[in-house]
């Protein structure tokens, strides 16, 4: 019934049984002892995550990493901002007289030049009322003609005292109405030529006609509202698109530099349309959206840039040199900041905080926090902790070979 009772109750009872008599001394009170440090020392590993394997080997085993060195280059820095293409000239085609619309010789899509006629407006009526001022300025002419020759006769015969002052002046004041009456003929031919110069619609400037919206034999009117067809210049093309206000003062001290190297690229922000320069920025920042506008223009030789297009369009605005640049995936962000996982000579991870500059491509500039040729880490860090051992799983590499 002791030996029930006792710890080591099953130990002392076997022994009594096999020899006898009962089993007395400190051996047993020794054993259980023995037998309850084994089992704390166990759970003891276990809460710390550390198998006993591991424990009997001095520590926990190397955390396996990905990493790369800090490294010194140059760094373009670059703002990019969505926009919009424009044309240089955006022209609504319309009739500057009234009139039949008789032929239309441009076909939709068409490059045209300068001065090329896209339509023509039946023009007789305006021939017409041109021949019609020119034969009414012979009348004219041929009266101013003879009212001139009355004046001689009046001054002969009232130098010799056979015509009065009156007569002469009102005969002079006749010729100088006729001439007046000519210059009005002279404006009339030259209304009147313009009208029938008008019925050959010609394009304004270079560019593509877009579609046509009237057909010939239609009434067009100079006060019509709709237009015969669009037509827009996009050699060169020109990009408006927006910044965020904080970076104004960047880009004006840019263009103070010299000029700025413009780059258009698609609205997924991958491929390349086309290459320019900036031209200028908005005189005002938009308080709703805290933003201001700026305009880029583009050659746009082989017509990549569609007007009313969305592209992103780059900027650099300026170059650090020598700057100590770390892999995107090394940089982690923590309660206090943002730090990065750098090793150690003897292979352990320790935190550094870290201050950023811009984010290029795939590196980001580092202010402060990392040397030149400092080890950190870039795939791994969720299994980290300070001074953790770790084991290099990749072959390093430097920043530098990171593509910007």
């Amino acid at each position: 019934m002791l030996g029930a009772l006792h710890p080591g109750g099953d130990i002392l009872n076997h022994h009594a049984l096999k020899t006898g008599r009962p089993w007395t001394g400190r051996k047993p009170i020794l054993l259980v002892l023995l037998l309850v440090l084994a089992a704390g020392i166990a759970s003891y590993f276990t809460w710390r995550g550390v198998k006993p394997a591991e424990a009997s080997r001095g520590g926990p085993a190397p955390v396996p990493v990905a990493v790369a060195k800090a490294a010194r280059k140059d760094v373009p820095i670059f703002l990019t901002g969505l926009g919009t293409v424009q044309a240089t000239f955006t022209v609504g085609i319309h009739s500057q007289v009234d009139g039949k619309l008789q032929d239309v010789f441009f076909k939709e899509g068409q490059h045209v030049k300068k001065d090329d006629v896209l339509a023509k407006i039946d023009p007789r009526l305006f021939q017409a009322a041109l021949d019609n001022a020119k034969a009414k300025k012979a009348q004219d002419d041929a009266s101013l003609v003879s009212l001139q020759k009355d004046l001689d006769r009046f001054r002969t015969l009232g130098s010799k005292g056979f015509e009065t002052q009156q007569n002469l002046d009102q005969q002079q004041a006749k010729v100088d109405s006729m001439k007046a009456t000519i210059q009005a003929d002279e404006a009339q031919i030259e209304t009147v030529q313009t009208q029938l110069d008008y019925t050959d619609i010609k394009a304004p400037s270079d560019g593509r006609m877009g579609m046509r919206l009237v057909d010939p034999g239609n009434i067009v009117r100079a006060s019509d509202a709709g237009m015969l067809a669009m037509l827009v210049q996009a050699q060169p093309a020109l990009g408006t698109f927006t910044l965020p206000a904080q970076t104004l003062d960047q880009v004006r001290e840019a263009m103070k530099r010299g000029t700025v190297e413009a780059i258009a690229y698609d609205r997924d922000n991958r491929n390349v349309l086309s290459s320019g320069t900036l031209q200028t920025i908005d005189n005002q920042i938009d308080p709703a959206t805290a933003s201001y506008k700026l305009k880029a223009s583009f050659a746009n030789i082989d017509e990549k840039l569609w007007p009313g297009e969305f592209i992103n369009v780059r900027i650099k605005v300026d170059t650090r040199v020598k700057a100590v640049v770390l892999p995107n995936t090394a940089i982690q962000r923590g309660p206090k900041g943002l730090y990065v996982w750098a090793l150690t000579d003897k292979n352990t991870a320790v935190q550094k905080m870290v201050q950023t500059g811009p984010q290029v491509g795939d590196i980001t500039v580092v202010d402060s926090g990392v040397s030149d040729g400092d080890r950190v880490v870039t795939g791994g860090q969720y299994k980290l902790k300070a001074n953790a051992p770790v084991s290099i799983s990749d072959k390093p590499q430097s920043a530098d070979n990171e593509e910007s």
